[in-house]
């Protein structure tokens, strides 16, 4: 069992190369947004009931792939480096597929702001993230973030021995894709 976790600010490709990753590998796309386009409709992700049902839904299909035959899952993820919660989440991720005998893979993804601006306005991104439509309300709630918090790790911050941080703001999607196949052989 493999679990590739593909984390980085807003629109920096997470989904869009999990979609490449999963076209040329067993592994199964499962994007943040798949959860929190579920229950947003009713509560939104912001709020205590939103946050409880997104981590109750992804805790259960966490648990059901690890325990299941299937290859693996690429789950894509912003990771706050300045929050403890989240260091603590990512941790006890890899532990529901390690305990399981799974390895975990780190891809880290980062680009410049101009291109994450791009991307954030893409017909791809916007088919996929209903939440993201509100281009106006997205673009700030980007910019915002990232005087809020620290989407993108310290050189050396991550010691895991599957780890690999790629600058994709002059990539495309699936060489990005390739490169993290070849990297963790998968």
């Amino acid at each position: 069992m493999k679990l590739v976790l593909i984390f980085g600010p807003q629109a920096v490709g997470k989904m869009t190369v999990g979609h490449e990753l999963e076209k040329i590998t067993d592994l199964k796309l499962f994007h943040n947004h798949m959860t929190i386009d579920l229950v947003n409709p009713f509560f939104n992700y912001g709020t205590k009931e939103g946050k409880r049902l997104v981590s109750l839904f992804r805790q259960e299909i966490f648990e059901a792939v690890a325990n299941s035959d299937l290859y693996g899952l690429i789950f894509t993820y912003v990771w706050a480096f300045d929050l403890q919660e989240d260091w603590d989440y990512v941790e006890s991720l890899s532990q529901i597929f390690e305990s399981k005998g799974g390895t975990v893979y780190f891809v880290e993804l980062e680009a410049e702001l101009s291109e994450r601006l791009d991307r954030n306005k893409s017909p791809h991104r916007l088919e996929h993230k209903p939440s993201k439509r509100d281009i106006t309300w997205s673009e700030n709630d980007l910019v915002k973030s990232m005087d809020q918090y620290r989407l993108n790790s310290f050189e050396g911050e991550i010691k895991k021995e599957n780890y690999m941080r790629i600058n994709n703001t002059e990539m495309s999607a699936e060489d990005v894709a390739k490169r993290i196949k070849e990297r963790f052989e998968l």
